[in-house]
């Protein structure tokens, strides 16, 4: 039982009876496992098999002027990594966010709608909300591999989140001078962008 689920009290029969997922032992094959929407399904109501690459950009950390990075270096990294090419079967990504404080310039979000980004703007530390997004999708299978563009150690815990709920990760860092140990360890793949 994943950490959601243990939080949420979400799927499972509480009299001692293992789940048709329990009995499998397969935590890639547990599509029962959901956050509090319930499980991903596909159209015929059977538990959807995640598929594709969710990318989330903390903007403050890689947006930075010592980095050159372009929105389309991270959309190629997520797309053509390891992890991202045996998970998601050829659907590229599912969805591409960039997460912005207060004080992004508006030429910067202009850029990342242009590109293709969903801009989430928060009013403070975006770590937060990215977390909890990250974690989201693992929980509900949204997506087969997560892959996060920071250089901050703060989202290592959301990456163990997406690798309990058995979904491929990848950390991407915006230079070689912006790599967090930590961060590239706790992954199944990582990238640094213009090596």
């Amino acid at each position: 039982m994943g950490l959601f689920d243990r939080l949420l009290g979400a799927t499972g029969d509480r009299s001692g009876e293992a789940t048709p997922s329990a009995t499998r032992g397969d935590a890639r094959a547990d599509a029962d496992a959901a956050g509090p929407r319930g499980p991903w399904r596909d159209g015929d109501g059977s538990p959807a098999a995640p598929a594709g690459v969710a990318l989330f950009v903390d903007g403050p950390n890689v947006f930075r002027e010592e980095f050159d990075v372009e929105f389309a270096d991270l959309r190629a990294a997520a797309e053509g990594s390891a992890a991202g090419d045996a998970a998601t079967g050829g659907t590229g990504l599912v969805t591409a966010r960039v997460y912005l404080d207060e004080h992004a310039t508006p030429g910067l979000i202009q850029a990342a709608e242009a590109n293709g980004f969903q801009v989430v703007t928060t009013s403070g530390d975006v770590d937060v909300k990215l977390a909890v997004d990250v974690a989201s999708f693992a929980a509900e299978r949204r997506a087969a591999t997560v892959a996060v563009a920071s250089r901050d150690t703060d989202f290592k815990p959301a990456l163990e989140v997406a690798n309990e709920y058995g979904l491929g990760t990848l950390a991407i860092a915006p230079g070689s001078h912006g790599r967090s140990d930590a961060l590239r360890r706790s992954a199944d793949d990582a990238v640094t962008l213009g090596e």
